[in-house]
């Protein structure tokens, strides 16, 4: 048995799977996607502020324009922020995936990569594995399942966290902080309470999480407010809700992260299916 759904991208049908049960790693959300038909005009790819790992399945492959001229095939790997600007785009046919969402906090036990050496980049997933990335495409191939499929992935993600170090514990609570409070805590009084300087909060939290501690509260700004944008609310009461300025405000940081108006990031794909794919992802990025 598996949780399915299916959304609409113009002529194509979305296949949604969620996972039955949960992972065995904390901070890790999968969901698996199908496309049976194409991915007409190429699928814009939204910022996330999380690591996200997108495992293939199958013969097909998907293309990804990172919207700096270069193109990538086959499983991939992309820091918080990826795509920003909305340039970047996804496009196939026939294309089946898992996608994991790794919280920054425990991406780099997982991938074996810091997210600050991704810098909000997308790399090639052989080039952090090496055969374990083939490995791993051929093992999802050949299950039968989704619920299948995220059992393997699992157990993948928990063979390969062993016994690395996470990051510090005090930027673990600074960004679960940032989360909890919806991008809105101002980094002075993250530094006050831990007792650290505003440089040493900055450098630490900026090494180990790939970027600023002012910038990863931005980015979980606008994810909230994006969600609530596709969610129907007025621009109006969330720049209000979201700590902006003013409308202003919340259109400059939507054209910034998509290249979008607010009225028309509502409608991307990546946003509107995010519900049934991730029906946590505004609590726990």
């Amino acid at each position: 048995m598996r949780s399915t759904e299916s959304e609409r991208d113009g002529p194509a049908a979305w296949d949604v799977a969620r996972p039955l049960r949960p992972g065995r790693v904390v901070g890790a959300d999968m969901a698996g996607f199908g496309v049976p038909g194409q991915l007409g005009g190429g699928l814009r790819v939204v910022p996330h502020p999380a690591v996200m790992l997108i495992l293939e399945v199958g013969a097909s492959r998907a293309v990804v324009d990172d919207g700096e001229g270069r193109q990538h095939r086959g499983s991939v790997v992309a820091g918080p922020g990826f795509g920003s600007g909305g340039a970047a785009r996804a496009w196939g046919a026939q294309v089946e995936c898992v996608q994991v969402r790794l919280s920054p906090v425990v991406a780099r036990t997982v991938l074996g990569e810091s997210p600050a050496d991704l810098a909000g980049a997308m790399v090639v997933l052989g080039d952090l594995w090496g055969r374990e990335a083939s490995r791993a495409r051929e093992q999802l191939g050949e299950a039968s399942s989704w619920e299948e499929r995220f059992a393997l992935t699992d157990a993948l993600l928990a063979r390969r966290r062993g016994g690395r170090s996470p990051v510090d514990p005090e930027v673990a609570w600074a960004w679960d902080r940032i989360v909890v409070s919806r991008g809105l805590v101002r980094v002075g009084r993250l530094a006050d309470e831990l007792g650290w300087s505003r440089k040493r909060l900055w450098s630490r939290f900026h090494s180990q999480i790939g970027m600023p501690p002012k910038r990863a509260a931005r980015l979980v700004r606008f994810d909230q407010a994006a969600h609530r944008l596709v969610a129907g609310v007025g621009v109006a009461e969330v720049a209000s809700a979201g700590g902006y300025f003013d409308q202003s405000h919340l259109h400059r940081d939507v054209m910034t992260y998509t290249g979008l108006t607010p009225a028309t990031v509502a409608g991307e794909p990546f946003l509107t299916v995010d519900d049934t794919a991730w029906p946590d992802s505004r609590r726990r990025p």
